[in-house]
């Protein structure tokens, strides 16, 4: 996906892939991939302005990725969150207490901007990707996350031939394809069959939501 069609979908007032809710599954798998002993932060790529990240902030401090200046801007705002703003080299940096929010191209992120995120969450990242981005995006995120992290990683699985992505669908085959080398559990199954995707609706025979826990080497 080229920069400008994400940016043309942040015009929108209401866009299609924006849940207004936490999602369901990162509340029922947290406790199972949360070890506060080990985890002191944790990186949100491509994390709009997501409502998970309120949830995340609450029990340890979150760094998310986010291409769009709306999103970040929107989040704020409608958090009614206090920010302070600075620029890096690659960055426009949204800083608030225990999250700070990149705006900028997630694959400028090196291992400086993670040195603490041993924790990554992926609610719909992987899944807005074709599959040539999905493989270059889950090689940079190994790149710049530090050895032995754990991933929450929430697919989607629909017959493909039924529709075009975004979201893609992403079966098992291919997330451990992708996190070769890596421990692989599958947490949790949603049926999400005729109730639709955030905002959008489906017309696909079956629509399933998986949760995976990624420990990486």
């Amino acid at each position: 996906m080229q920069h400008a069609f994400w940016l043309e979908c942040w015009q929108q007032p209401y866009p299609g892939f924006h849940l207004d809710q936490v999602h369901p599954l990162l509340q029922s798998c947290w406790s199972r991939v949360y070890q506060p002993e080990l985890h002191s932060q944790v990186l949100v790529p491509l994390c709009g302005k997501s409502m998970d990240m309120i949830f995340l902030r609450q029990h340890i401090p979150v760094v998310g990725v986010e291409l769009a200046e709306r999103a970040c801007a929107d989040f704020f705002q409608e958090q009614q969150l206090p920010l302070s703003l600075h620029k890096t080299a690659h960055y426009q940096v949204y800083t608030t207490e225990r999250l700070r929010l990149l705006q900028g191209d997630f694959f400028q992120l090196t291992k400086d901007n993670c040195t603490e995120c041993c924790l990554a969450y992926d609610r719909a990242a992987l899944i807005a990707l074709p599959v040539e981005m999905r493989q270059r995006y889950v090689k940079h995120l190994r790149r710049v996350l530090p050895e032995g992290s754990t991933l929450l990683v929430i697919s989607l699985e629909y017959p493909p031939e039924e529709k075009q992505g975004p979201p893609f669908a992403v079966f098992e085959a291919e997330i451990r394809q992708l996190f070769a080398g890596a421990q692989i559990d599958l947490l949790a199954i949603s049926n999400r069959t005729g109730l639709g995707f955030a905002r959008r609706a489906f017309a696909t025979s079956s629509l399933i939501e998986k949760a995976w826990r990624i420990q990486l080497p």
